[in-house]
């Protein structure tokens, strides 16, 4: 990136990086979307007039800003405000019941909730458990309860704040027992130029397709605050549909983009004659990440698109290791050669492995930035050790320092690269009177890389049956979101049970691998 270092990183430091490039190319594309589309200086100008209208509003450096939107220019805006005000934006899955997410906002300590009108109904019963989210706007729409977004933005000046203070986010990311926590960081780290350059952006000429929903942690940071940061534009899918996804990358030209395994299975799985049908070559970059690619798949895309794939291995905590296309290929399966003392593979005794040996995997914790769970001191002591931080994963390094992942932590399912988490789905089957014990696990599927499986014992007495099937799956739908619900539903006459009681969940998926359970 050419641009002025020391005048992007003053941009950086105080959440006005959207302003730096409004100034330089205010009628470039910023964002465009099914929704409505903004140029630089638009976007700019909204995240202004929004900033007013919160502090108007009585919400102060350090307060919570909850965001329930689809991906349309106003998620944009609202990160944009947020980050320029010293407010801590958190943005909720819409596909979660209203008790799912109205316990987000309420933990969150949100004082404002922005909420889309596509959400209206989910966003009434959100609010009513959010009693501190009293500043309560609607995009696209009308909720009751709330007033309108627009109306909101439309008193207050568009020019520069002139006291910008950096903002934060904060996401939630469930935990194996219990409610979810949210990644909190006292102080955030400014993007700096030189991280942007690590994606080769051109700033004001390339475009970037965002292709999951912003509320998750990777497309928010890799698909939306990226390319922005950068100066780089970005096409918004509202719903991810593989040709419609060539389309797009051909009628814009597109240069960048992230994209999940399940994702490269949709597009292989396209009929030749479609695939040949649009044309892929201004793709430079293709990020990858949240969940395992099967080695013959990623060959697959990279013998398509060409060698533009650019791997990480990540979580909403932290980051931890990259890999371009190139050395994959001589290393196929690798996530990345970590940078020295960065990432250090352990054993039970918290003594780094030798080459080769498996372990747990540890990330250093940046010195800026640092995580922690908001309001969990013991959830956040037991995932440090020292200065580094563990995901669970299992992996090990080679001869080389390449870093290989072979398992995760024993309770996480991965399906579609959205974290399941099966502790919250036992804890609903577990209130059925038929259940005497419940173990939710994942199984191998070739699109999903995993489904959601629950295999039940029942008390003693009771029989299986295609009803109680029934009963089981509607008691999931009534209480949990779509995407957690299990898909199957299989009887055991006994779990398998450690020592200690608790149901030895490795085991049985071992069992179901290797087909001594359908």
């Amino acid at each position: 990136m050419d641009e002025a270092p020391d005048a992007l990183q003053e941009a950086a430091r105080t959440g006005m990086t959207l302003a730096h490039w409004a100034a330089r190319f205010p009628d470039r594309a910023a964002v465009v979307s099914s929704h409505g589309d903004r140029t630089f200086a638009e976007l700019n100008q909204r995240a202004n007039q929004l900033a007013r209208a919160l502090r108007r509003a009585g919400l102060e450096a350090g307060d919570g800003v909850a965001l329930l939107c689809s991906n349309r220019a106003e998620f944009a805006e609202v990160m944009a405000a947020t980050n320029r005000s010293g407010f801590r934006l958190t943005p909720v899955n819409w596909h979660l019941t209203a008790n799912e997410a109205g316990y987000i906002v309420d933990d969150c300590e949100a004082r404002a909730f922005v909420a889309d009108a596509r959400f209206g109904a989910i966003a009434r019963e959100v609010a009513a458990l959010a009693p501190t989210a009293q500043v309560r706007l609607a995009v696209g729409g009308d909720i009751d309860g709330f007033i309108s977004y627009d109306d909101a933005l439309d008193v207050e000046a568009g020019d520069d704040i002139t006291d910008p203070v950096l903002g934060s986010s904060m996401l939630y990311t469930s935990g194996t027992t219990g409610r979810p926590k949210g990644v909190y960081r006292r102080e955030a780290p400014p993007t700096s130029a030189a991280s942007l350059d690590l994606y080769g952006y051109r700033p004001g000429d390339d475009l970037h397709l965002c292709t999951g929903p912003l509320y998750h942690a990777a497309p928010l940071a890799f698909s939306l605050a990226a390319p922005l940061n950068a100066g780089v534009g970005v096409v918004v899918m509202d719903g991810w549909e593989p040709e419609l996804m060539l389309r797009l990358v051909e009628d814009h030209r597109i240069s960048h983009t992230h994209l999940v395994p399940v994702m490269f299975h949709r597009l292989l799985a396209l009929p030749d004659d479609v695939r040949a049908k649009y044309d892929v070559s201004s793709l430079r970059m293709v990020i990858h990440g949240a969940a395992p690619c099967p080695v013959p798949v990623k060959h697959g895309v990279i013998e398509w698109f060409g060698p533009v794939l650019f791997e990480y291995y990540a979580a909403t905590e932290g980051l931890g290791t990259f890999v371009d296309s190139t050395a994959w290929l001589e290393r196929p399966g690798t996530v990345g050669r970590p940078v020295a003392n960065m990432v250090v593979v352990r054993d039970d005794d918290g003594n780094p492995t030798t080459p080769g040996q498996v372990g747990t995997v540890f990330l250093k914790a940046p010195p800026v930035g640092r995580f922690e769970y908001f309001k969990a001191e013991e959830k956040t002591a037991s995932a440090y050790r020292d200065d580094y931080f563990t995901l669970g994963d299992m992996g090990y390094v080679d001869d080389d320092g390449w870093l290989f992942l072979t398992d995760r932590t024993a309770n996480l399912i991965i399906s579609g690269g959205v974290n399941v988490y099966p502790a919250e789905i036992d804890a609903v089957l577990l209130t059925h009177p038929a259940v005497g014990d419940a173990a939710t696990i994942g199984v191998p599927h070739p699109e999903w890389g995993e489904e959601v499986k629950a295999v039940i014992e029942l008390k003693p007495g009771l029989e299986p049956s295609a009803e109680l099937v029934s009963e089981l799956m509607a008691l999931c739908r009534e209480q949990l979101a779509g995407y957690k619900c299990p898909r199957s539903v299989d009887f055991v006459e006994h779990l398998p049970r450690e020592d200690n009681g608790k149901i030895y969940k490795r085991k049985l998926r071992d069992q179901y691998r290797e087909g001594t359970l359908h």
